[in-house]
Order: C-alpha cells, then structure tokens, then sequence
C-alpha cells in the first residue's frame, strides 16, 4: 500500500477478470468470449478506416451509430447512449442515478462488478438472495430506497427472469432507477427494451462483447427515456468526450447491420450449450438452465475446485469463484472445444473414481 494513495483507493477492492493465459493452445472457456470469429463485413469496415483521419477526433456524439442501434431496437437516436464497452456505460450510471446516501439493490449472487462500484462511488448496497432454484427474487428486489441493478440473464448462473417479472420490479420501483444489464441476452432471454416506452425510470444496457464478437473493440451503448440518456451524457463530459475511437465505431456500425451473420453464429452457440448441457448432465453435473453464452454447473464425484485445477492442468480455463464454491461458469466455445472439454471432464472423473 502506497503512502501516496488517496483514501479511495486504499479501500477499494478491484473487480477481478478472468484469467488470460498466455499460451497457445489452451481452450479458453473462463470469461465469455465468444468463439467464433466477428463479422467478416465488420474486420473489413474497421480496417478501412485506419489511415490518415486517425489522427483526428472521432465523432463525440456519434450519431451515425446512434442512428443504427436506434433502428435496431425501434427507438428514437436520442434515447440511446454509447460508451466504451457495457462496462464503462454501467460506471457512468451508478454516477449518474445513484445517491451517497441511499442503499441501492441487487442480487446477491451477480456480476461482481457491481458491488466495485458502488464501493468506489460510496453508494451504499443492499444484496437480495437468490431463491433456491436460483433465480432472482423479484419481491425482494422491490421498494428500493436508492435504485436497482441486475443482469438478465444473471451473471455467473444465466438463469433469465420473464419480462413480466422485470417490468414488476420496474413498478414497484417507480421513483429510482432500474438498470437492466442485458450483456448475454440475445442468447435466448427476453429484451426489457421495449418497456422504456412505457417507463422513464428503466435503463438497459448493452454490449458488443458477447453476441458480436467484439470484446476487443469495447463497445457498449445504454438506451432509455431521453432524461436518462442527457444524464449519462452529462457524467460522459465531464470525463471523456472522446470516449469511443473510430476503428471501433466503423466496426461496430458494420457489426450490428449484419444480422444474417450473427444470427447463425448465435443459433451455433446456442445448439452447443443445449449439447453441452445434456452431456454434463448423463455425468451427474447439476446444470442451471441458462440462457447466456455459458453454463453454471455443479460437479459430480468431484469438487468444484478440483475440477478447475484438473481442467487448468489440462490447459482447459474455466472459472471458479472462490465465494461460490460448490460451481464453476463454463463459457460455451465451438464445437470441437466442448466436444474436447466433456471428454476431459469425463476422464477426470472416471479417473478419481478408480
């Protein structure tokens, strides 16, 4: 600990990724790439435009991608907010919405990225229990005094909630914030996007990460009401006009105007978490039902935490969460890759039983 440190960073406890290994060949299913390779139309687009014009700003309002998510979702431009990665949106949020002096709320197992900020924004948190099919607890995510925040699907189980559940708790928090992060949605849950036409208070945010393959480029974007919208621009520029190059918007722009490429890469993601769900079944795994790019399993005849470390030996990486340690997350990789994966998995298993 630095004795030039400011009393905010002495107490804050950074967010953790998974592990990047530097090797090769390993099959790397720890922290939800995807595993295919981005549009062709989308490599293309960014390489265009690397030339001369870097050496300018790009766009600060960046309307022309505005206008694209905008068309996608059925929304008007101004009811859409771009940041750099879903992850940078989520941070100017809990600036934006949330109070020093009032608890927010989320659930208690989630994407721990966002106890982090409200540790580093000083915003006090309340943690709701998942129920025990370990979905979220829409009651106990109602009455907020500051806000509410959650994934659908939920991070690490990917078990979505309905979106007549998540427009309950937009209800029944109808004076605070209620963010919905939807990073893994288009693999199977429900958008709450269409409910910003009815509520002001409802912010969903989004990212390229997943679905798109482009967790490189860090593109995320936010939409809601126009009130919501001004204030993430507000926090925006007060930090970084700037925020998204232009090699990532020409490739983000080509990346969300080529469905017919996606769509068939995320029906092939999809066909291969129902595969690798069966076959981790038929070993005595304990699958969650996910509908995100990866599985919360529970292992049979061997520990969560020995099964990592008999799968990292095999430079297979998964993730293991040391405060959840009946589980492990397995993101779902290519065919082959899970094909691969199983076969290991069964090894060890058979080999701990002899």
């Amino acid at each position: 600990m630095s004795k030039f440190w400011s009393s905010t960073v002495r107490k804050t406890k950074p967010y953790v990724p998974g592990e990047q290994p530097n090797e090769a060949d390993v099959i790397k299913l720890n922290t939800n790439e995807n595993p295919y390779p981005p549009s062709p139309k989308a490599v293309e687009a960014m390489r265009s435009v690397i030339g001369d014009d870097l050496r300018k700003y790009p766009n600060p309002t960046v309307d022309s991608l505005r206008k694209v998510i905008a068309d996608r979702e059925e929304v008007k431009p101004e009811n859409v907010f771009v940041g750099n990665g879903s992850d940078e949106v989520l941070a100017f949020a809990f600036q934006a919405f949330f109070e020093t002096n009032e608890a927010i709320r989320f659930p208690e197992i989630t994407y721990s990225f966002y106890p982090v900020y409200a540790k580093l924004y000083d915003i006090p948190y309340q943690t709701v229990p998942l129920k025990n099919d370990f979905t979220i607890d829409v009651d106990g995510m109602c009455n907020s005094i500051g806000g509410v925040i959650f994934p659908n699907p939920n991070a690490p189980t990917g078990v979505a909630l309905k979106l007549n559940e998540i427009e309950k708790i937009i209800q029944c928090n109808s004076n605070q914030v209620v963010i919905v992060d939807e990073a893994y949605v288009t693999f199977g849950a429900e958008s709450a996007v269409p409910l910003i036409k009815k509520y002001p208070n409802v912010l969903i945010t989004r990212t390229l990460s997943k679905s798109h393959a482009l967790a490189g480029i860090r593109l995320g974007y936010a939409i809601g009401s126009t009130s919501l919208i001004e204030g993430l621009e507000r926090i925006k520029n007060s930090f970084n006009s700037y925020t998204i190059n232009r090699v990532t918007l020409a490739g983000a722009e080509a990346a969300l105007q080529d469905d017919e490429y996606y769509d068939e890469m995320i029906s092939r993601v999809t066909d291969t978490r129902e595969w690798t769900t069966h076959q981790l079944e038929d070993l005595g795994f304990d699958v969650l039902p996910s509908q995100a790019n990866f599985l919360f399993v529970s292992p049979s005849k061997v520990t969560a935490q020995e099964l990592y470390e008999s799968l990292k030996r095999e430079k297979i990486y998964v993730r293991y969460f040391e405060n959840l340690e009946d589980y492990i997350r397995i993101s779902i990789g290519t065919e082959n890759e899970m094909k691969d994966f199983v076969e290991k998995v069964r090894h060890i298993i058979e080999s701990i039983k002899i």
